[in-house]
């Protein structure tokens, strides 16, 4: 078993934060208000990152520009955590211009998910530091966000401690497609971002790790190519376990004539434990995960544990 990565300071009140848009701009600038306001609420000072309020085409910015934003927010030792606006596409596209050795050097908490996946894989393997998958503040929707996933997303922006047992929340059940236990550290996130990384120098490391696996938005046909491809990179033989969060509108249009997402994951016949239905991804009520720290699945015991 491998052992976590580095994890980075917890914030506190009146620590300065940056916001930075990595991928593509908000649907809308009140977003970005929203999302200043509401971490103010929590009683940070903000620093917006010039990627906030850009755009060319489906980008928050130029490459450069959303490239920078993050070496800056990392880089400025004023800022001590950093929270990505929202998803959509483009994060991989700078993987090649982040310093990496600046980011070893200054771990910072740094938060999102989705597009952010190239990031978090990125920062973990090259940085050898923890990130954390949750919502992000600028993402439409999230000033619905429930109790449950404003809980889960604030213990790991507060607590030192990230030990201990994650639960779905109620009425929302896993279960176990593959029984066993596993301990392994955690890595993934979105499937489609990281089927993107495969062949490149940011290409997933699976090895002895738990998987974390959720998509938004494909038919069943397509998450089987990805998944697939994963499977014949050897992606699941390598590692130890595997979580399947929320699948969030991947219905076929034809179900008659469709595997289900389910039958699609139980066809790949895996031979590690198997998580499925956690309760996490595009979603509410959502999870958090810290990225790089050490798991253990326990289908015995039932159990998602943070050790």
């Amino acid at each position: 078993m491998k052992n976590c990565l580095l994890q980075p300071a917890t914030l506190k009140n009146g620590d300065k934060v940056a916001l930075i848009a990595p991928s593509s701009p908000p649907s809308c600038v009140s977003h970005v208000d929203f999302a200043v306001a509401y971490l103010q609420s929590l009683d940070f000072v903000v620093a917006e990152g010039a990627s906030c309020r850009a755009a060319y085409g489906y980008l928050a910015g130029d490459d450069n520009l959303r490239a920078n934003d993050v070496n800056w927010a990392f880089g400025d030792e004023s800022i001590q955590g950093i929270f990505c606006l929202r998803g959509g596409y483009g994060t991989a596209r700078i993987l090649d211009k982040i310093d990496y050795n600046a980011i070893r050097r200054n771990p910072k908490f740094f938060c999102g998910y989705s597009d952010i996946t190239a990031l978090h894989t990125a920062i973990n393997q090259k940085a050898g530091v923890m990130t954390f998958h949750t919502p992000m503040v600028g993402e439409k929707g999230f000033d619905a966000a429930d109790a449950y996933t404003l809980k889960h997303m604030h213990k790991y922006i507060y607590k030192t401690d990230i030990r201990g047992k994650i639960k779905n929340p109620g009425g929302h059940r896993w279960e176990f497609l593959v029984p066993g236990m596993a301990e392994g550290v955690l890595c993934g996130g979105n499937l489609s971002v990281m089927v993107s990384l495969m062949g490149t120098a940011y290409e997933p490391d699976t090895a002895g790790k738990i998987i974390f696996i959720e998509e938004i938005g494909e038919k069943p046909y397509r998450i089987d190519r990805m998944l697939n491809q994963l499977h014949m990179a050897g992606k699941f033989d390598a590692c130890a376990g595997v979580i399947f969060g929320d699948f969030a509108d991947c219905a076929p249009n034809n179900p008659a004539r469709s595997l289900t997402v389910k039958e699609i994951m139980q066809n790949l016949h895996f031979n590690v434990p198997v998580m499925y239905n956690f309760r996490c991804g595009h979603c509410l009520p959502t999870a958090s995960l810290p990225m790089g720290a050490t798991a253990r699945l326990d289908s015995t015991l039932d159990t998602l544990i943070i050790l």
